[in-house]
């Protein structure tokens, strides 16, 4: 898979979820489906989704004993999703575990990537809340080499990290991008933001878009213009 817009579905029913993606009629977003929509409707929106021919990033960041993690994995594999994730502070051994669940019998999976700091995240509330004092580029970049050894497809970051990302960890590795923002749009609760035209800049390889799309008052015309922007 190339670049591409992943349209946040932070929806809190599968009835809100797909009425919105009714209203794009040309295109077939790809999609992110995350805690709020799997814990309201289960892996049945997923099938759902899918079946109407939406690629699907389950964004549900699996964070436990690598056992755990493992099984749950072998379970998620099964809905044929196109990219799911894990914390990468779970360890790289946890990690490994996540990898070998989601890798199905005949040796296919989707695509495996791994959450560094959340973007609502800055070096303030990191220090006084989980007591990490090393410079937040320089934990991601830590994160991001573990899930790199760990055998990951890429890591979830901001978009101002991937650059570097990319420098560390090679331009293959990718890169999946919240915390953007249209040129003078709402921040909402991201403090580490940029727009779909500076994330394109920098090397991000997917953006995730939520409000400023689900929440404009043409959704079709706000994702066409992240499209524009990011890929062109």
């Amino acid at each position: 898979m190339g670049k591409d817009v992943i349209i946040a579905c932070d929806f809190a029913s599968g009835e809100e979820t797909l009425k919105f993606l009714d209203i794009f009629t040309e295109e077939k977003p790809f999609v992110k489906i995350g805690m709020e929509l799997f814990y309201a409707e289960g892996p049945s929106i997923v099938r759902e989704i899918k079946k109407r021919g939406h690629k699907i990033f389950l964004d549900l960041k699996l964070h436990d004993i690598p056992n755990t993690v493992k099984k749950a994995m072998s379970v998620l594999s099964n809905l044929d999703v196109d990219m799911c994730n894990v914390h990468a502070a779970g360890t790289i051994k946890m990690m490994e575990g996540a990898l070998g669940g989601l890798t199905r019998p005949d040796g296919t999976r989707p695509l495996l990537i791994a959450v560094t700091q959340l973007t609502s995240t800055d070096q303030e509330r990191m220090e006084s809340d989980i007591l990490i004092e090393k410079p937040l580029e320089e934990v991601v970049m830590a994160y991001a080499e573990n899930a790199k050894k760990a055998g990951l497809d890429g890591v979830v970051c901001s978009p101002l990290e991937s650059e570097k990302v990319h420098s560390v960890c090679g331009k293959g590795f990718l890169t999946v991008t919240p915390g953007i923002r249209f040129e003078g749009g709402d921040v909402g609760d991201q403090v580490r933001i940029t727009t779909p035209a500076k994330a394109k800049e920098i090397g991000s390889d997917y953006i995730v878009v939520g409000r400023p799309i689900t929440a404009a008052e043409d959704p079709v015309a706000a994702y066409r213009k992240c499209v524009a922007e990011f890929i062109g």
